[in-house]
Formats: C-alpha cells, structure tokens, sequence
C-alpha cells in the first residue's frame, strides 16, 4: 500500500512535470492531458496525477473534463495585455527608484546578458533565449531593491514563459528586434532616462505578444476532441 507521504511526494513531482511542460510549450493549449497518459508517462498511479491535475486547473492552467480528461487553456488577449500592464508598472517604477551607481552595474550586467541572448539566437536555442529574456527583465525589478514588487514580478513570470512560447516562430522572426530593443532600454537605463525608457519598454511589450488570443485555440480543439468521441 502507498503511504500518504509517497503519494504526496509523486503528486508534488507530477505537478512540477506537467507544469514545466505547459510553461515550455510540450503541452500547448488545446491538448486534451489524458490521467492514464500522464501516469504512464511519469511512472506513477493515477492518484498523484489527479492530485496534480486538480491543482494545476486551481491555477487555471488547464480545465478538467470528467471521464474525458484536462484540456490545456491558453491566454486571452485581455490577459496578455493585463500582464503587459503590470510589468510595464512594475519595471518602469523600479528603475526609476534605482539609484545611479546600481542602475550603471545593472547596465553592465544586462550588456552581458544581451550578448549571450545573440549567442543563443545564433544558435537556435529559443528555449534558452526565452530564460535569458526573463532573466533580462526580471534585472529592472531587482534594481528597484523592493521585496514585495520583486515577488510580484516573480508571480508573473510563468505567465510571461508561456506566452513567449507561444509565440513560437512569429518569437524567432522577431528575435532581432528584441535584442535590438533590449539594447536601447540597456542605453536609456545607463543615461538615467527614465521617459525614453518607458517608451521603449511600452512598444516592446505590445510587440511581444502573441497575434491572437490562445484561448480560441483551447476552445475549437476542445469541441473538434468532443466531436470525435461521438
């Protein structure tokens, strides 16, 4: 017989798994997440991925179907841009908040960060260049030495993963772009620009997002997957 204590550590590791694998794209929205699947695939009973399952819908990344299965759910164009908004609040504020010498050590820092993004891109590791690109970002919110924006800013990040991965290829035709416009907010931070910046990081961000909303793309799989079981 399995012990509580095991099946909350297998429900623990199945959670993680799954949600890295909706976070990078291995399970995009739309695909319907079947509990025998997933138990075979992680090597464990179906309790623990029911357990994870139940949890992950809770946080709205997935929607679970009885006797059919869990539907992964996209983001919709609202989401995406109430999560454009929020980091653009919390970047511009930190770096505004940010004292000179740390705002020209983060500038060195991110120059770094920004030659190891082409090094990436060159290479075609998109998955690498999407954590270079969050570790990017995340540098303006620590430069603001706020602990609660900073925890803030970490609860967005998952959000912020997933859509860059959804984004798929229209992510790689504008990876130029991106590191151009990371290099400008690296010049108008270093300047003390704090407008220039802004304005830089607005378009940004609204560039960044994905061309439609994922959301759709969940419902229609989900109706073509009902059909089929008819």
């Amino acid at each position: 017989m399995t012990s509580s204590g095991e099946t909350r550590s297998a429900a623990e590791r199945a959670y993680q798994l799954i949600r890295t694998q909706i976070l990078n794209g291995t399970h995009q929205p739309g695909t319907m997440l079947g509990e025998a699947g997933l138990a075979s695939d992680l090597a464990v009973s179906r309790t623990p991925v029911r357990v994870a399952l139940a949890r992950l819908q809770d946080e709205g990344w997935i929607v679970i179907y009885p006797k059919r299965g869990a539907i992964v759910q996209g983001v919709d164009e609202r989401t995406v841009a109430e999560l454009a908004d929020a980091r653009f609040v919390l970047e511009t504020t930190a770096v505004d908040r940010a004292p000179d010498p740390l705002r020209q050590k983060l500038a060195d820092a991110l120059d770094a960060s920004i030659r190891a993004q082409r090094e990436a891109f060159d290479a075609g590791d998109i998955a690498a260049f999407i954590d270079l690109t969050l570790e990017f970002h995340r540098g303006f919110v620590e430069a603001g030495d706020n602990a609660v924006m900073l925890e803030l800013y970490s609860r967005l990040s998952d959000r912020h993963r997933f859509i860059l991965f959804a984004s798929g290829d229209r992510l790689l035709d504008r990876c130029e772009e991106i590191i151009a416009e990371h290099v400008s907010l690296v010049e108008h931070l270093r300047e003390g620009d704090s407008t220039g910046f802004a304005n830089i990081l607005r378009g940004h961000l609204a560039e960044n997002a994905p061309p439609t909303a994922t959301s759709a793309r969940t419902s229609a799989a989900f109706e073509s997957t009902m059909l089929r079981g008819h």
